[in-house]
């Protein structure tokens, strides 16, 4: 019996350790999902404030093809910053793959703490001892003031330009929606085309060259324009017909008011305002960076 009562007590000791962590555990702030270039769960910047903020992240994402990201937050207890930051830096995971070029800065504005936190892609210009000078010497006077918004700013200005010294990959070459042309875009100006187009062409050359011609033409387009061959000659094959039909049909004139409405406002539609849509490249953290307070 001894020996059962000492085994039981030796388990209970051992569990006792695990039953706090687990419970410490359990209490640390959860980490907010990444979404924005600047989010801040304590309503303390205006809407001003939060827009040109990210616009200056944005213009160093373009420039660079680093990511900068913002977190405003109340506490971070029981955690110390650092540990905090790291986690959501881990789980948000800033920067490009393989350049690791992400810079995460935490403000906890009820603990009056805040952290940098560098990736090691930035950390020949972005230093351990430039980023406790950024804290120190550019964002904290402001916060002193009451004026977060403008020590946010100032500071991921001034992180921004630091880093713009590094030598770091350029940032990926986006096509121009105005320069490109997708295959439904084609799609709907070879149906334009069969309706538009073909009754002038069946006039010269009578009803099946005209309607050959058109989606001849139609095809040699979208191969000179998207190249392969699979889409031109569907393409080509469907105005043919539409072509084709169309005269006999009396397409043309007798719906072509209900196509160049439909397919007016369905593009119109469309279009829609900008939002700051955001996600992690994939990007990885070390530690480095510094904290501060104010």
């Amino acid at each position: 019996m001894a020996q059962i009562a000492a085994l039981l007590l030796g388990v209970i000791a051992l569990a006792l350790p695990l039953g706090r962590v687990s419970a410490a555990e359990g209490d640390l702030q959860k980490i907010p999902a990444r979404e924005k270039r600047v989010t801040d769960l304590t309503a303390t910047l205006s809407d001003h404030d939060e827009s040109r903020i990210t616009e200056r992240i944005r213009a160093f994402e373009q420039k660079k093809g680093g990511q900068i990201a913002v977190l405003v937050v109340d506490t971070t207890m029981p955690e110390a910053i650092f540990d905090y930051s790291l986690r959501v830096a881990e789980s948000w995971k800033l920067g490009r793959k393989g350049v690791d070029d992400g810079v995460l800065f935490v403000i906890a504005k009820g603990d009056r703490k805040m952290q940098i936190l560098t990736g090691p892609g930035v950390q020949g210009s972005l230093t351990d001892a430039a980023s406790k000078r950024v804290i120190a010497e550019v964002v904290a006077p402001r916060f002193r003031e009451g004026k977060y918004g403008d020590g946010i700013y100032n500071g991921v200005d001034k992180i921004a330009s630091v880093i713009d010294g590094e030598a770091l990959p350029p940032p990926p070459k986006k096509k121009q929606a105005s320069q490109s042309i997708d295959s439904g875009q084609f799609l709907v100006l070879g149906i334009f085309a069969a309706i538009f187009v073909a009754p002038v062409l069946r006039s010269m050359f009578g009803r099946f060259l005209g309607a050959t011609a058109t989606g001849g033409v139609t095809g040699a387009a979208a191969w000179f324009l998207l190249g392969g061959l699979g889409f031109p000659i569907f393409i080509g094959v469907i105005v043919f017909l539409i072509a084709l039909f169309a005269g006999l049909l009396n397409f043309a004139s007798g719906r072509g008011g209900g196509w160049g409405g439909g397919i007016g406002g369905g593009w119109g539609g469309g279009s829609s305002g900008s939002s700051d849509s955001f996600s992690g490249g994939g990007g990885g953290f070390d530690g480095g960076g510094a904290s501060g307070g104010w």
